[in-house]
This record gives C-alpha cells, structure tokens and sequence, in this order.
C-alpha cells in the first residue's frame, strides 16, 4: 500500500479544482502550515433597547477596560458581566445606511456620526457623551492624524463638502476655529470623487471613490500635505475599511487592497475577488462591516450572499491566505472587557459548562482586544469553542481511472470525519457521500472510484490545532 499525502494548500476559489487549491476552506482559519480552528461567537452582553452597529475599547487613567457599544440614536457603556448603561449626551439622528464611527484621542473616545456634531467622553471624568465644541464640525467619518482629530466628509450648514478633509487644533480636540496659531484647518481634495473612508496614525490615508490620498504633516502655514498615490483604484463601500499598524484594508471596485501609504498592493486578485462579486448581493453591500483580529492576525470582512445569508472573507495578513465563514453574527467590531471575577460569572451563568467559552479566554481577561460582533441587540466575541470546520481539496487525478481506498486525516490534537467526491469526467457535478469517521487508528475506510477526486475533511475535537493535510491510498483500476 503506497500512500499519497495530500498536503492542504491555499484556498482559491476563483481558480479552477485542478490547480491544486483548495476548493472550500470554511469556518477555519490560515496558518503557516495548514489551517487552524476558528471560534464560535458566544454572547457577551445581550438585550440592549435598539439595534447595535459598532463597538469601541478605551482605558481610563486606573487602566479599566471602557467597552462603548453604538446604535443608531443612542451609545451605551458596558460593564464586564453585560450590563448596558446609556451614556448618550442626546437622542442621535444617525442616518440610515450609516453608522456611529469611534476614535481615541488621548483620554477622550470621540465619535461622528454624519448628523450630530462630533461627541467625546472623557474616561477620567465623563458620565455622558457630549459636544466636543459649540462649533464643532458634523461628519461621517473620524480619525486621529499624528497629534489632530481629523474629520472627513462633511456636513456644513446642511450642504455636504463630500471631498473636504478638516482638523481640530494641534493636541485639542475641542477647537475647530480655523487659526495658523492653533493650525485647525481644512483642505478640499479636488479630484477622485468623494471620500469614503479615512485611517489614521503617523500620516493619513483618505479613501476616495477613485483613488488614495496620503496626508502628512508638514508644520505651518500649509499644516498637511496631500499627495495622490493611486488614481484609478478606490474605495468601493465604506464600510469594508479596516487598519492594523499603518496597514489600510478596503474594497475596490474590483476587489480586496491593502496600503502602507506608499503602495496600494491586490490581496484578492485571482484569489478570492471573483468569488466574492459573484456571491455578494450587491444591493445589500451597505450591510458590510469589517474588523481585526489582532491575536490571530486577521482582518475580516463580513458581506451578504444570496438567499439573505451572510458570510465572512477572512484574510491572513502574515500568511497571505484567505479562508470564509458562517457569519452568525450581522456587525463585526472590535471588543475589549474589564477584568471579570469569579463572583461575576454567576452573573453570564449559572454553570460554567454553559459559558461556551474557556476560562482562559481573552473575553474574560481585562484590557484584551478580540474580534467582535453585534446581532440586533446583542454583543459578541469570537472565543468560544472550535467551529465545525470544512476542508476539500481540489480534484487529485493520477493520469487514469483509479479508487480511493483509504484516508488518514492529519489534525494536530484532533481527528476528523472524510468523505470522497469522484467522477469521470470534470463537468459532472461534485456530489460528497455522508463523511466516515476515523477509527482508534486514525484510518478512514473508503471505496470509492472515478478518475478525478475531492476528499472533505471535517475536523474533530474541541481541542484540535492545526488541519495539516490528509493522507489517501490511491489505487488504478484501469479501463475496457
């Protein structure tokens, strides 16, 4: 018996089963051998009184983990064991299709909204959301730019200045007065359409419809310079932007990008972005959201799909790779709690099995980011137990006709259930029989005959760490 290891490779459903990709890498994750468990969501605060759309984390001066959650008219605080508290300095008017948008400067978590003037709360002394400024601007979306809050997209006198770019004074996010001795000021980018987005930290990137726009700053009089460094590629939605470490993540027009503020370089190109054009329903895009994982290194982007689904593209920013998702929840944020004692815990359950969490969790771990998410009125992190995973390889052919006889899946700490998909002929339609358990000896039992086939390979365990590859005894059967 002569064994054939079938190492799990990329995924890359825009290419054809016989490259040598993976055809389906789902509820998993990339590493840099094989693929990894990615947790269930479990719910960390549930039953807010409206809709949740956003999450933001900051500390106080003590070092206690603030978690703010957004809806469309109001922001509450929530404290460690889920307990929401209004914190709105008013009723918002948050626009449909658009959403409260968080930013940290120094002790104030500041916030746009595209209807109220910009809010803070100081997380020394506030108890409420306030009015950063009498005169301060509305916007729809906010950063923080070196040693300014920086706005974009704004609403002036009710006329939108859809391509102005504004800043606060120099370490003040309370004055907006245009002034070369405070250097609040503004600028008007006159090509590349309107802006969509805006990252920030030692420069500026403005996403715009057709292009990226760096910001630096310079000092007086001019206080930013603004130097184009893509004209053609975009931002497509809004809401498919994310930042990790001076990296901007986004959607073009024809698909996934990364920035650094000098290249913007494809990370989907003839990987994923046909398949997700060809999966999105588009007239549901202002539904996306998008998030990173700092711990797993990741950045996620939540879409709707056909039949009112969503699912998640979940990229590998130290792999390269991409891997998808169920997305049970409808937001991605985000999260971060206070530390959670043991006493506490009574208060999310009344029995430690039912947490679906481990204690080790970072969701229990005070000042510990983790990706979240928001279903209706709820509050949830990705820390719970290993989602049931799916992996199928391409089509393997050995030059003839030939059965599949035997699997050994190789799961770190784990097991797995396998299943075979042959046929003949590549445009059949790919059928997989009911998935067979491996036995004590780690063997799968098969039978199974064609000239090209696709092993499933469904990883088990709770335990389980790392899906490397499966081992298949191929034998040819020949032909009449």
């Amino acid at each position: 018996m002569a064994m054939q290891r079938i190492s799990f490779s990329e995924w890359l459903p825009d290419q054809p089963g016989l490259s040598g990709a993976l055809t389906t890498a789902s509820n998993v994750v990339s590493q840099s051998i094989g693929y990894g468990p990615l947790p269930l969501p479990v719910s960390i605060a549930a039953s807010a009184d409206e809709t949740l759309y956003t999450l933001h984390t900051t500390q106080n001066a003590a070092g206690t983990t603030l978690l703010f959650a957004g809806g469309t008219t109001k922001v509450y605080q929530v404290s460690p064991v889920g307990a929401f508290t209004n914190v709105s300095g008013t009723t918002y008017a948050t626009p449909v299709k658009n959403r409260i948008r968080f930013t940290q400067f120094g002790r104030s978590t500041v916030f746009a909204n595209d209807a109220d003037k910009i809010q803070y709360f100081d997380s020394g002394s506030s108890t409420a959301f306030a009015d950063v400024a009498a005169d301060a601007p509305i916007a729809r979306y906010i950063t923080v730019v070196r040693d300014f809050v920086v706005v974009a997209n704004e609403l002036v006198s009710s006329v939108r200045k859809p391509s102005r770019v504004r800043w606060s004074g120099i370490n003040d996010e309370t004055t907006w007065a245009f002034s070369q001795t405070t250097q609040s000021d503004f600028q008007e980018i006159p090509d590349g359409g309107n802006i969509v987005g805006i990252t920030g930290g030692e420069f500026g990137l403005i996403l715009m419809d057709n292009a990226i726009v760096r910001m630096s700053y310079i000092g007086t009089p001019f206080v930013f310079q603004f130097d184009n460094i893509s004209r053609g590629i975009g931002c497509f939605e809004e809401n498919t932007v994310a930042q990790y470490q001076g990296i901007t993540f986004f959607l073009s027009a024809d698909g996934f990008y990364m920035c650094d503020g000098q290249q913007v370089t494809p990370i989907g190109s003839e990987k994923v972005d046909r398949h997700f054009f060809a999966t999105l329903t588009l007239s549901e895009i202002h539904t996306m959201s998008t998030a990173i994982d700092p711990i797993r290194k990741l950045v996620v982007w939540s879409y709707p799909t056909v039949g009112n689904k969503r699912k998640l593209l979940i990229y590998n920013f130290k792999t390269g790779r991409w891997t998808s998702a169920d997305a049970v929840v409808d937001y991605l944020s985000d999260a971060s709690t206070g530390d959670i004692t043991l006493e506490q815990l009574d208060s999310i359950s009344g029995s430690l099995d039912d947490l679906g969490q481990s204690l080790d969790s970072s969701a229990f771990i005070g000042g510990q980011h983790f990706l979240g998410g928001t279903k209706n009125a709820d509050i949830f992190s990705f820390t719970g137990l290993p989602r049931t995973g799916l992996i199928q390889t391409g089509d393997i052919d050995v030059g003839a006709a030939s059965m599949v006889k035997l699997a050994m899946p190789q799961i770190d700490n784990g097991s797995a259930s396998v299943a075979v998909a042959s046929r003949n002929r590549l445009d059949v339609e790919v059928v997989y029989p009911a998935a067979v358990a491996a036995s004590d000896e780690n063997r799968v039992s098969l039978r199974s005959q064609g000239r090209y086939h696709r092993i499933s390979v469904t990883p088990t365990g709770d335990n389980w760490k790392n899906a490397i590859a499966v081992d298949v005894d191929i034998v040819p059967t020949g032909a009449r």
